[in-house]
């Protein structure tokens, strides 16, 4: 008991105590606080720390993009050449219907090297 006696008790914070009303009558505004210009200032260091950290976040970001983009061109590449092998082959069935098979595989064999010659 003779120690609690000792401790004063808590003091409530200066901020619950109720404050009247305000001046300018904007009640439901929280108080402004000073203006103080120089609390925000970073050194010149600490931000070109954080402009080197950003240009690497960067970097590495676009790095990641490329890649993706790289992806996404060759899945397209494959499925366009896909497409076409199909075509092609569905042409040469569709010929064959019609004509002899070894005439068909004639056509083939200069059709692929018109193609070499061309490209």
């Amino acid at each position: 008991m003779s120690t609690d006696a000792a401790i004063p008790p808590a003091k409530p914070e200066a901020a619950s105590k109720p404050l009247g009303m305000r001046k300018n009558g904007k009640k439901w505004q929280l108080p402004q606080k000073a203006f103080r210009p120089t609390t925000g200032f970073t050194s010149f260091e600490t931000k070109q720390k954080s402009r080197a950290a950003r240009a690497q976040m960067k970097a590495k970001e676009k790095e990641m993009k490329d890649e993706k983009e790289e992806e996404r061109q060759r899945r397209i590449t494959a499925l366009r050449e896909k497409r076409a092998k199909k075509e092609e082959r569905e042409r040469y069935e569709k010929m064959a219907e019609k004509m002899h098979r070894k005439r068909v595989e004639r056509l083939k064999r200069k059709e692929k090297r018109n193609k070499l010659l061309n490209s």
